[in-house]
């Protein structure tokens, strides 16, 4: 495949479910050997565009393209290039983790040998390989989630597609399947992620899709989507209530918009233009107007602020970045 070509293509797709519109005209593209994450509140699509994408679903309209094959068309060759791990754990309880990569290999048409030769390789791959014999009701929710993860590599796909694969984990399950994510893309795999943790897309997604009501309404990089809602801000907390009001005076003729109040909290932010000059600015006015702070810092806008400036209205705006190579409509 044409490591130039996009990896992941999809125009226009639609999905009815009876009167309810799943995907309504969605758009992707992912470029090979990236991350990207697809975001979006319950109901948006996420899922169902993972599933036409391997080839679960068959779209009522538009098309798609996963590693260079029509995912209606040519649906074994897609089948025989992806990975899939879904929501819920795909591996037998009862069964070891070997026995689990083992079964999966056979079911891939592997042979024993061939088969077995895969899941020892995979449990090395994931840490797993001093506990490959023990049966995975043994097995920690991230243990468990890695040999998922391994599960859906059986065959070394050219598209892993991940549907929330942290969801219910802890902070250490968390950072162990984020830990082999990386490492897959490192070796070459695309992966399309589904999250609703959107820590999650800001540390593994080279790009961001944001979806609602079944269609894209925002795509970028994640510093081009939190840049796309205002920059970076001042947040400052003054130690007396007191002062509230005039640490606002003085940040309003430093900010560049508007001067955001939280008055129970003593807590006060805005947009500014040139952080370190803001800051520097923002200290020592506030010194020379007897104002007290207990913190003051620079922050950036988190994706969870994007997210909710995105899909708290009715989707009706498509935002993409500027790029340097397409010309500004006249």
């Amino acid at each position: 495949m044409d490591a130039t070509r996009p990896t992941v293509v999809a125009e226009g797709l639609c999905k009815r479910y009876g009167g309810k519109e799943a995907l309504a005209g969605l758009d992707l593209t992912v470029p090979a050997g990236a991350v990207c994450a697809v975001l979006g509140p319950n109901g948006a699509g996420k899922t169902t565009a993972v599933r036409i994408l391997a080839t679960l679903l068959r779209p009522d309209g538009g098309r798609a393209e996963v590693a260079g094959f029509d995912v209606v068309r040519q649906g074994p060759e897609v089948r025989a290039r992806i990975g899939l791990v879904g929501q819920q754990a795909a591996v037998d309880e009862i069964l070891s983790g070997r026995q689990n990569l083992e079964l999966f290999g056979r079911l891939s048409h592997l042979g024993a040998r061939a088969a077995a030769h895969r899941a020892d390789e995979l449990l090395a791959r994931f840490g797993l390989a001093d506990t490959g014999a023990k049966a995975v009701k043994g097995y920690s929710g991230g243990m468990r989630r890695r040999l998922d993860l391994a599960a859906g590599l059986i065959l070394a796909p050219v598209v892993l597609f991940l549907d929330e694969p942290t969801t219910g984990l802890d902070p250490r399950g968390r950072n162990e399947v984020w830990a082999s994510i990386r490492e897959l893309v490192g070796s070459g795999t695309t992966v399309v992620l589904t999250t609703q943790y959107l820590e999650e897309a800001d540390r593994l997604a080279d790009t961001i899709c944001v979806i609602d009501a079944g269609r894209a309404i925002a795509r970028g990089t994640p510093d081009e989507l939190k840049n796309a809602i205002g920059g970076d801000r001042i947040a400052i907390v003054v130690r007396e209530a007191a002062d509230v009001a005039g640490a606002a005076r003085v940040i309003e003729r430093i900010a560049s918009g508007p001067v955001e109040v939280d008055p129970d909290r003593r807590r006060l932010g805005a947009p500014v233009a040139d952080r370190m000059a803001a800051l520097t600015e923002t200290v020592r006015a506030l010194a020379e107007a007897g104002i007290e702070t207990e913190d003051i810092a620079l922050r950036r806008p988190t994706l969870d602020e994007v997210f909710f400036s995105l899909t708290a209205n009715d989707g009706s705006k498509l935002w993409t970045p500027a790029r340097p190579d397409r010309e500004e409509a006249a």
